[in-house]
């Protein structure tokens, strides 16, 4: 016999005990306030030590964010395994569409609205968020290079790639998430001409 565990096990193990930390750490942020949670605090709630909570989370801000490696993984994937037909925009822009209606799904909309203000009026989380999705770029570019069949990415592909992950951050600080990706990307698709054209045109009305 061995007491070694299946290594499948022990990354559920290690996903569970990541995702109940970072559930206790939002909901005492939620109720204290996020400058008025210590990590001992959470470690104690969570029935883990200290040192379990930094192994998981290298900062106090990233126990808001217990997805940032899958959320890279989905954003990729989008790309990569989208439909025949499908542009990488569209892959891009139905990914962002699943996240938000996932987020209402998983927690309601009264909730996500919550933690929203929550994360926009504590200054240390919002520019973590904002952070956190740059940090998928080169990902995002090298992925979209690949598809085009680019051995690096273009100026143009890094452009786009910077682009596309701050529209994220605009997504979460407003009230009307969908509304606003949908200007978003219909900006990336068209460019701002048309939609200059569009305005001058209603303004002349």
């Amino acid at each position: 016999m061995t007491d070694t565990e299946p290594l499948g096990r022990r990354e559920r193990k290690k996903a569970a005990t990541r995702k109940n930390i970072s559930d206790v750490a939002t909901m005492m942020f939620l109720e204290r306030g996020f400058d008025n949670v210590s990590i001992r605090e959470v470690a104690d709630a969570a029935d883990v030590s200290p040192t379990t909570v930094f192994a998981h989370f290298p900062q106090k801000e990233a126990l808001v964010f217990d997805e940032d490696d899958e959320q890279r993984d989905r954003l990729v994937s989008a790309v990569r395994e989208r439909a025949t037909g499908v542009t990488i925009n569209q892959a891009i822009r139905d990914f962002y569409t699943a996240e938000v209606g996932a987020n209402i799904d998983e927690h309601g909309n009264d909730v996500a609205r919550i933690f929203l203000r929550f994360l926009n009026d504590t200054p240390a989380l919002r520019d973590y968020a904002a952070r956190m999705w740059l940090r998928h770029e080169d990902a995002l570019a090298d992925a979209i290079a690949d598809e085009l069949g680019l051995t690096a990415p273009t100026p143009e592909i890094r452009v786009y790639s910077r682009f596309v992950l701050q529209m994220q951050p605009l997504v979460n600080e407003n009230d009307d998430q969908l509304g606003i990706l949908d200007a978003g990307f219909r900006v990336l698709e068209s460019g701002w001409a048309p939609v200059e054209a569009r305005i001058a045109a209603s303004d002349a009305r």
